[in-house]
């Protein structure tokens, strides 16, 4: 594959991302990663500007990308929030990402509450535009620097038997990294859920299409011995009726009184922010890895931004 193809491309959905996509942006990501541990001050993209436009609240993923391309040596641009802006005169997300692009930045990240407002994005903007999660359907870069730290864990992806936990109709996380493993051999997918938070029905289809072995459970305790990684999610409030969220709330809790009750304690993930459903008591524990994960994001999204700049 010739990696060229990367530039000026537009990520909207991880679906995009072929086994050795994912492959070549972990090796670019270990090696922008050993030269900035290393103390190296990078100046790949001296002169580029990354341009932030997150119409719905972020705090992880608009530094992490804010914090990659000032550590590639080059600039940003964050639109800010809404009500410093136009859009609190009434103008249109469409027509600020217009105005935005006609000012030529190199790149621009782009996060929305609707579904498919990437793809949007992408068709006004000549400029590429990179998917920071629309609504609740996907978040590619999150399932990159996922797999991205699976990778870092267990030296592997084929084979891992993972356990996706919590709100998986809702959570555009779950969508993303369901994609992202389906280009791995003998992956093992075990959902974890209330009856009414079970994946999306278009999520299932593409692991049936991709023969991807997935289980459906209600209870974590059924599943948690027998897996490499439980993926912890929350609850997505702010997609759910209140009435849903009220019911649903505190279904399922992972502490260390819950955890030390089994002989086999899996690597514990999570996209972060958690709310109730992973406590602080966990965090000691040696698989607890969501802030390491966190921090991976940062080395993902400096390789996915170098690829796209073509540097």
């Amino acid at each position: 594959m010739v990696y060229s193809m990367y530039r000026g491309m537009d990520v909207i959905s991880a679906l995009q991302f072929s086994r050795s996509d994912i492959e070549h942006l972990i090796r670019v990501a270990e090696e922008l990663r050993r030269r900035v541990e290393f103390g190296e001050k990078l100046e790949i993209a001296k002169g580029r500007i990354l341009f932030t436009a997150f119409f719905e609240p972020s705090t992880r993923t608009r530094l992490s990308f804010q914090f990659a391309m000032t550590k590639l040596g080059g600039m940003v641009v964050d639109l800010g929030p809404e009500e410093v802006s136009s859009m609190a005169k009434g103008e249109s997300p469409e027509d600020t990402l217009r105005t935005v692009d006609s000012y030529n930045p190199d790149v621009i990240v782009v996060r929305h509450r609707e579904p498919g407002f990437a793809a949007r994005a992408a068709e006004i903007c000549k400029t590429p535009v990179i998917n920071a999660g629309d609504g609740y359907n996907e978040h590619p870069t999150q399932a990159l620097l996922d797999v991205y730290t699976i990778w870092r864990a267990l030296g592997r992806i084929d084979g891992v038997r993972i356990g996706l936990m919590g709100d998986l109709k809702y959570g555009r996380t779950i969508s993303s990294l369901s994609y992202a493993l389906s280009n791995f051999r003998d992956v093992e997918i075990h959902f974890v859920s209330p009856r009414e938070l079970q994946p999306r029905e278009e999520v299932l289809r593409v692991l049936d299409k991709r023969r991807v072995r997935y289980e459906l459970h209600e209870k974590p305790d059924e599943v948690i011995e027998k897996l490499d990684v439980l993926y912890v999610t929350r609850l997505q409030k702010e997609r759910m009726k209140p009435e849903d969220y009220e019911r649903l709330k505190g279904s399922y809790i992972i502490n260390y009184e819950y955890l030390k009750k089994f002989t086999h304690i899996p690597l514990i993930m999570h996209p972060l922010p958690r709310v109730w459903e992973l406590t602080p008591d966990v965090d000691g524990l040696p698989q607890a890895i969501y802030f390491e994960q966190a921090r991976n994001g940062l080395y993902i999204r400096m390789a996915l931004i170098k690829e796209i700049l073509g540097l």
